[in-house]
Order: structure tokens, then sequence, then C-alpha cells
């Protein structure tokens, strides 16, 4: 329950920012009211067994001063109704008073705070809390400004743990502070810097490459710059003994040959068939030419143009293993494809 409120609070104070304005007064007393909520979960109260106190909503008055940009201090009384559960229902008063010291992110809107809360409730107990938090502050005017907030209590008195937020209006007397009427100084003469029309860093008297793209990066004579870019697949396809057709497995991997083909339509490739030692030379031959057709006309299936592919079969001519073992033989029976394209792309600047 408390991560889920202490998330909420979190959240009203990050759509704060969404509008939030740092131009505000750096130092100077500013006054509030503001709306309270806070989710305790004291079980079994040490005055009162079997009493629990749950959340409070309520409200208070608080009282700031901003020492300077990053720095400001605060006084706050909140008037609040706890819940109650346990051996009792209803509602119980209680006060919150004490300090915090905040201090303001780069002078901006957001900021962390730290303070010390005394909590009295009526006729229980009082505890004392160190409280943690962070908020937004959002300025409608110079003056008048939004806080919303959350904070973490610690009790020192007894260990309970809690969360709690608020908003609060409030209104600053200060000021941002007045620096003295200074007579501007005559403008400097300044050279007339030399013109770069197409703005590439190359003066117009030496660009050759009127209206270069300002994403290109361009040479000394204002050109843009390319370079080379090597794309490339590979694909290798095994066949069982004796045979030419490839398993269905293969076939993403045939697809992405002919993806890469596609999108490079420069590129030509070269399917070389293989065969295993095992048999008659002539006949395995044969077999890698039909294995590299195979994967050839698949290819074509896949729109790819027929006069962008070259098979070649090597029989056991090109063994990837030359042991004879059954392990070494699946090895040799195979397609392979090695597919590279160089294209010349712009230099990005």
């Amino acid at each position: 329950m408390k991560i889920k409120t202490l998330s909420l609070l979190v959240a009203m104070a990050a759509s704060a920012t969404a509008h939030a304005n740092t131009t505000e007064p750096t130092e100077g007393v500013y006054l509030g009211v503001f709306g309270d909520y806070y989710d305790a979960d004291w079980q079994n109260h040490r005055d009162m067994a079997g009493l629990d106190v749950e959340d409070s909503t309520g409200w208070g008055a608080e009282i700031g001063y901003r020492f300077d940009k990053f720095w400001s201090g605060r006084i706050e009384y909140a008037d609040m109704d706890f819940d109650l559960g346990g051996i009792s229902n209803g509602s119980l008063d209680a006060e919150r008073y004490g300090i915090d010291g905040l201090y303001h992110f780069d002078g901006g809107p957001f900021y962390g705070l730290v303070g010390l809360k005394k909590m009295n409730l009526d006729a229980i107990s009082d505890n004392t809390f160190a409280n943690l938090g962070a908020g937004v502050r959002h300025h409608f005017t110079e003056h008048l400004f939004l806080n919303a907030e959350a904070a973490v209590y610690q009790g020192l008195e007894a260990g309970f743990t809690d969360v709690g937020g608020k908003i609060s209006i409030n209104y600053s007397f200060g000021s941002a502070g007045k620096s003295e009427a200074v007579a501007p100084a005559p403008a400097p003469v300044v050279a007339q810097a030399p013109q770069d029309s197409d703005k590439d860093g190359v003066v117009d008297s030496e660009d050759k490459c009127a209206n270069t793209p300002m994403t290109d990066a361009v040479d000394a004579s204002g050109c843009t710059l390319y370079e080379t870019k090597e794309d490339k697949v590979s694909l290798l396809v095994r066949f069982p003994h004796d045979d030419a057709t490839f398993s269905q497995q293969y076939v993403d991997d045939i697809n992405a040959v002919a993806k890469f083909l596609k999108e490079h339509k420069n590129a030509d490739v070269l399917i070389e068939g293989h065969a295993s030692a095992v048999g008659d030379a002539d006949y395995n031959q044969q077999l890698s030419e039909r294995r590299a057709k195979n994967v050839a006309e698949k290819l074509v299936d896949m729109g790819i143009d027929s006069m962008r592919i070259t098979t070649v079969g090597y029989g056991e001519e090109r063994l990837k293993n030359p042991a004879n073992t059954l392990k070494a033989h699946a090895e040799n029976r195979r397609v392979e494809a090695h597919v590279s394209s160089k294209e010349k792309v712009k230099v990005k600047r």
C-alpha cells in the first residue's frame, strides 16, 4: 500500500513539471497552505494493544524562507485525521509540526528535502519522525507557486516507516534582486565574417560544391565525403547421404540470402555444391552440381533473377574434413555461398 501511495504522489509531482517555470524569487519569506495525505500502518500500537492506526488526510500551513538560489527552509503545522482499525473503528485527531530543509537542484523546480517532525496523537501517544523526500515547484506568477512533494517518514521513538505527500499553494514576498543600471557599452566594430551560405564550414570563396546538404560531412573543398561500405551474408546447407534434397530447416537461411540480394541489386551469388569422398568420383561430381542447382532454384522461387545466380559443383575436390568417418562425410555433403556487396555511402556530419 505504501509503495502504491508513494508512486501516486511521485506521479503527481512529475505531472506538474510539464509547465514548470524556473523564474522565481531567490530570497525572502513565503507563506503557504497545503492538503496533506499520510499513509501509516501502526498495528498493535504500543500504548493500546490491538489498536491499529491507519492513513490520514488533513490540511496545514507553513512558513518558509528562501536563503539563496539553492537553499530554503520552512516550519510547518498539519492538522491530521487518522482512521482507526483493530479493536476500535472511527477516527483520531492528531497534530504534526516540525522543520524542513530544502535543496533546489540547479536552482530549478526540482528539490530534495530533509526534516524532523513531531506527531501528537490525541489521547494515545506521540512520536518523533525523521523525513526524507523530493518535490517539484511550479510558478503561476513570479510570486504565486504550487509545491507537490512526497516523503518517507521514519519513527525515532517507535520504529514505524510511513509515507506521505502534500500539495501546497504558496505566496512569496521575496525578490530575485535588482542590479544597478549600467549604460550599455558601444558596440565594437566587427569585421565582416566570410560567407558560408550552405553552413558546411567551408567559406563560399573556397567552396566548390554549393548547397551541400546539412547532414553530409564535407572535404576541404566543401564537397560531400563518401566511404565504401561492405555488407555480406553466408550460406551453409547440409545434405543427407546420396541425396540432393535439402531439409526444410534451411529455408530460412536461403531466404536470408534472397533478402540480401533484393537489398543489394549490384550483388550476384555463386552457389558451390560439394560431396563426400564416399563412392564414385564422377557420380559425386554430378551429385554436387544437383545440390547447387536445387538451392539456386529455391532462390529463383523466392524472387531472385536466375541471371544473378551461378552454380558450380566441386564433387569431392574440396573436402571440408578429409577424415574417413561418418562425421567427416556429413560435414562434406554441403552447399556453400558467400555474397558481399560494396557501396559508396555518404559520410554523415
